[in-house]
């Protein structure tokens, strides 16, 4: 059975076939609505139903508390239609605005700035021209036709090759490929681009909050407010465990020192375990908010595991008054085989 979905404020209506959730539909339909993780982890699929049923599935109540699912609210990456539906959407896009390709690519740099991290370049064919926005990733295709995902940390206007930051999952398909047999000028196939974690336009003063490798996206958003000489006043913070999580922390010290914008705090969780830190410790969201307890005036990119992103959310639009759609999110999910 087919469900008629409706996104609004643009009135786009489509059908969402039996067990397709809202998401997939709009996808299928060459609509871009604001997603991130797909398995409901993010909640960057937020929206509110304002007509009709949906089945939450697999959303769970730390993204979407009963009292959201009470107001209405649903993750569109976990919502099936039960009947005909309207959507309230904050963001709708035509996918067919920035191409999704899939394409070869030869790796042509492997670097690993810390253990647990590998730097990947890929080279993309001289003939092909490959578009996307400022946070988005791609879909790495492995040969059983399982996918790996990864944000672009290079802008947009540069990419005539793609970085990659990948952290080693232990028994992940794809990583452990990248830590022992993977080398310079093997073939790499993706899909992209993908997501609705981008820069926004926008004169607001800028929160980027990066986890881990959750740096990587914010890397590429920087590098594009730079190319387009932005003067939005720019707080990087990033998240670590110990200072070599911080893998790319002389990227971020000069963006600081050259540009009187930007500001760079790093933040160690386990700072015992680099000896002589004198930097910020203790969860990374949480120093945003001890440097600004009101954030209304802001807006919040962040990127790294569900669990940073999902008390980030809560945290700065609850304590910190941050506006619903002022907060970007993209939640970083690890896979193993």
């Amino acid at each position: 059975m087919t469900h008629q979905v409706t996104l609004n404020p643009i009135n786009a209506t489509f059908r969402a076939d039996g067990h397709e959730t809202v998401l997939e539909a709009s996808l299928r339909h060459d609509l871009l609505v604001p997603y991130g993780c797909r398995t409901g982890g993010c909640g960057a699929c937020r929206a509110k139903i304002t007509a009709g049923t949906v089945d939450h599935g697999k959303a769970s109540e730390t993204t979407l508390t009963p009292a959201d699912r009470e107001a209405g609210f649903a993750l569109l990456c976990c919502a099936v239609p039960q009947t005909d539906v309207v959507v309230e959407v904050k963001d709708v896009r035509r996918a067919t605005d920035i191409p999704v390709k899939t394409l070869p690519s030869r790796i042509e740099g492997l670097e690993k700035p810390a253990a647990d991290v590998a730097v990947l370049t890929l080279r993309l064919p001289a003939t092909e021209m490959f578009q996307f926005h400022a946070g988005q990733y791609v879909d790495i295709l492995l040969k059983d036709g399982k996918r790996r995902s990864f944000s672009i940390a290079n802008p947009p206007h540069d990419a005539a090759t793609i970085e990659l930051h990948v952290r080693h999952v232990p028994g992940g398909l794809f990583t452990d490929q990248v830590f022992s047999t993977m080398k310079v000028r093997d073939i790499l196939r993706f899909n992209g681009p993908h997501g609705s974690f981008y820069l926004r336009e926008s004169d607001k003063p800028m929160i980027l909050l990066a986890g881990g490798t959750g740096f990587a996206p914010i890397k590429s958003i920087v590098l594009e407010t730079l190319h387009l000489e932005l003067q939005r006043p720019m707080h990087i913070y990033w998240g670590a465990r110990d200072r070599a999580g911080l893998y790319q922390y002389e990227v971020a010290e000069a963006w600081a020192a050259q540009y009187p914008h930007i500001k760079f705090i790093p933040v160690l969780s386990e700072p015992e375990l680099t000896p002589g830190w004198s930097g910020r410790t203790g969860l990374v969201h949480a120093a945003v908010l001890a440097d600004f307890p009101d954030l209304s005036g802001h807006e919040v990119y962040a990127c790294g595991a569900p669990g940073m992103i999902a008390a980030a959310r809560a945290d700065y639009q609850g304590k910190g008054n941050l506006p619903e759609d002022a907060f970007f999110a993209d939640s970083f999910e690890f896979a193993a085989n």
